[in-house]
């Protein structure tokens, strides 16, 4: 809207000097002293490469070919205003009167080539503000040549432009045509544009109330639509030559992929839910820093409606603030697999070694807050909640204050970050959440059911999913009520050795671990469940995607007697674990008692035939060696004695 306001002035405000001229007097003498004159007042020279002649058929008017008018001096060297030819129709009763009233104006291929100072000043501002005119230059005979002249209608064909603001990169357009219509000189203007900013036409259609006052700098009402394929965009309000502009916008898109591209906006494909078709309204007020507030927005994403209010500033990097509310949200086009594009198509591939991509993390910085009845979309099923993203650098923030999610509650925060190399990390607790739905969301893994509560803290950097899996460090504890293992039934195996299939139903679970290079340490498992507790440690390789867990439940004994333990070992990939008995460890404490039994028997029975007292610390061969000595020594001194 800015830049069509801008361009209606430049072009009113070029065809009110180029009218002067052709009409003061014919002929290609008189049109070179007109151009002195023109010069003398904007400070701008005018040329024409062609003969400038009266016109009678098909409309009274003159024509000029070649038609240029030279830029401002800091503007550089190209020339504002070109046209290959302007035909210009005019009342012929108005003029015997002494009025001028044009009733057509017709350019053929005209470029206009706009740019912005530093200081924000077009250069179609002729005169006034740089001193560049002199308008006492002018012979009095000459300023009394001038007619009072009024446009009534102004056609351009083929035109092209060439916008460089102040700020941010130059537009250019090419292919436009428009008509001006301007009945009235203290009036409304009526505009009928056709731009192809990207090869398809859009639309424009806008009036502007006072037009006369508008281009003296004025704030008029304003009425916009904007046209293409896919959708529509309306702007009813106030607004002055400067861009500046408050009032009420509406769109709506039955195809936003097709209406964005024909602005040169091509390959945004959003999800359905996103925005596939939408309504939006919004009160909007627009400033010349590029601020733009919208209050009272209303939107309808495809059947997701939301409302609240949305601050925008545009720079380099563009900055917003944002307060959105909506109800029950639904996002069918994100599903599961297409969010958590973690693990490859095949289950036993691992996880994916496809590049992230996290570019999109510095197109803009700043706040929004999400809050909603429930939202679903990729496979997570949030309850109330309220969300808050912030981003800063390419660095992002998500926190939860809370969300209900996996059937309890979230709170904490995770954080994305692509300033040096992709990472990710966060900080969350939990409270009530099924383990089920958490662990198949975030780990593919979704063997380990119930309601749990806890903490997590965990960090990884790598520029894929595999990279971030296999870098993973972090710690955290959990504690679940009431659950069940599935794929092995704990019960069956303690009874028969062979527990592969079925499920485990406990009591009561609680762990701690800690996460280092991708593998997940426990020491501390403790599973309850009737009548046997089960002690638990190992590694769960949460980047290989594998185990090597050690369980050692423990069957309870009868009136207190010792119960009989029997460690389960789980290893393999988490597709296919292997789930079997350790019978070796678990035999091995009867075996040792056994042996340990018989040598207190043997050691017992040597002490009463050796006489001596053998303890567990005795060396057994020194023992004998030195009885053995004895009873030698003994017999040797009978001998002698003669007995």
């Amino acid at each position: 809207m800015r830049l069509i306001l801008r361009i209606l002035g430049a072009l009113i405000a070029t065809l009110a000097v180029l009218l002067v001229v052709l009409f003061m007097l014919p002929g290609e003498k008189v049109a070179g002293l007109a151009a002195d004159q023109i010069e003398a007042q904007t400070g701008r020279k005018l040329t024409f490469q062609g003969k400038v002649r009266f016109t009678l058929w098909p409309v009274l008017g003159v024509k000029s070919d070649g038609v240029a008018l030279s830029n401002a001096d800091w503007a550089g060297p190209e020339p504002m205003l070109t046209a290959q030819r302007l035909s210009i129709g005019i009342s012929a009763g108005d003029l015997l009167r002494g009025k001028v009233r044009v009733t057509e104006v017709s350019a053929l291929l005209p470029h206009l080539n706009l740019s912005e100072n530093a200081q924000g000043q077009g250069n179609w501002v002729l005169g006034g503000a740089e001193g560049e005119a002199n308008p006492t230059a002018v012979a009095a005979e000459n300023q009394a040549a001038v007619l009072p002249i009024s446009i009534e209608k102004l056609t351009l064909t083929g035109a092209s432009l060439r916008y460089q603001p102040r700020q941010g990169d130059a537009v250019e357009m090419s292919s436009v045509d428009m008509v001006l219509r301007w009945p009235d000189p203290s009036g409304t203007v009526n505009v009928d544009l056709t731009a192809r900013p990207a090869g398809a036409p859009v639309q424009i259609q806008a009036e502007v109330g006072t037009f006369a006052d508008f281009l003296s700098g004025a704030v008029s009402s304003i009425g916009a639509s904007v046209a293409a394929e896919g959708g529509m965009l309306r702007f009813d309000g106030r607004a002055d030559l400067t861009g500046a502009a408050s009032g009420r916008v509406t769109a709506k898109t039955t195809d936003t992929a097709m209406f964005l591209t024909a602005f040169g906006q091509s390959g945004i494909a959003l999800p359905q839910g996103l925005g596939q078709a939408m309504m939006v309204g919004a009160d909007a007020t627009y400033t010349t820093d590029g601020r733009i507030a919208l209050r009272d927005v209303t939107l309808d994403l495809d059947g997701n409606k939301l409302e609240g209010a949305v601050d925008v500033v545009l720079s380099e990097v563009p900055q917003f603030t944002a307060q959105l509310n909506g109800g029950h949200l639904q996002v069918p086009g994100l599903s599961a697999a297409e969010a958590s594009a973690g693990a490859d198509s095949s289950a036993s591939a691992g996880w994916s070694t496809e590049a992230i991509d996290a570019s999109a993390l510095a197109l803009a910085n700043g706040t929004a807050v999400l809050s909603f009845k429930s939202l679903t979309a990729a496979g997570y099923a949030f309850g109330a909640s309220k969300l808050s993203l912030s981003l800063d650098r390419a660095r992002a923030v998500l926190k939860f204050q809370p969300a209900a999610l996996f059937g309890g509650q979230v709170q904490g925060q995770v954080v994305a970050n692509n300033r040096n190399g992709f990472s990710a990390g966060g900080k969350l607790s939990f409270n009530g959440i099924r383990l089920e739905k958490a662990m198949a969301q975030v780990a593919g893994y979704d063997r380990l059911n119930g309601e749990a509560l806890g903490e997590l803290e965990y960090l990884a950097s790598g520029n894929s999913v595999d990279a971030l899996m296999r870098s993973l460090s972090g710690k955290g504890w959990l504690e679940v009520n009431k659950g069940f293992f599935t794929g092995f039934d704990l019960e069956q195996l303690m009874r028969s050795g062979q527990g592969n299939g079925g499920s485990t139903v406990f009591e009561r679970l609680s762990a701690s671990y800690n996460i280092d290079k991708g593998n997940l340490h426990n020491e501390d498992l403790l599973v309850t469940l009737k009548g046997i507790r089960a002690d638990g440690s190992g590694r769960i390789g949460l980047g290989a995607r594998d185990l090597d867990y050690r369980f050692a439940p423990t069957i309870s004994g009868l009136n207190g007697a010792a119960g009989l333990t029997i460690p389960v070992a789980i290893t393999g990939p988490w597709e296919d674990p292997k789930i079997r008995p350790d019978l070796k460890n678990a035999l091995q404490p009867e075996i040792d008692a056994v042996e340990q039994e018989a040598k207190d028997r043997v050691i017992e029975k040597l002490s009463e035939e050796l006489e001596t007292e053998i303890t567990p610390e005795v060396d057994l061969n020194e023992v004998i060696r030195d009885r053995i000595e004895q009873e030698a020594k003994d017999q040797l001194l009978r001998l002698l004695q003669g007995n």
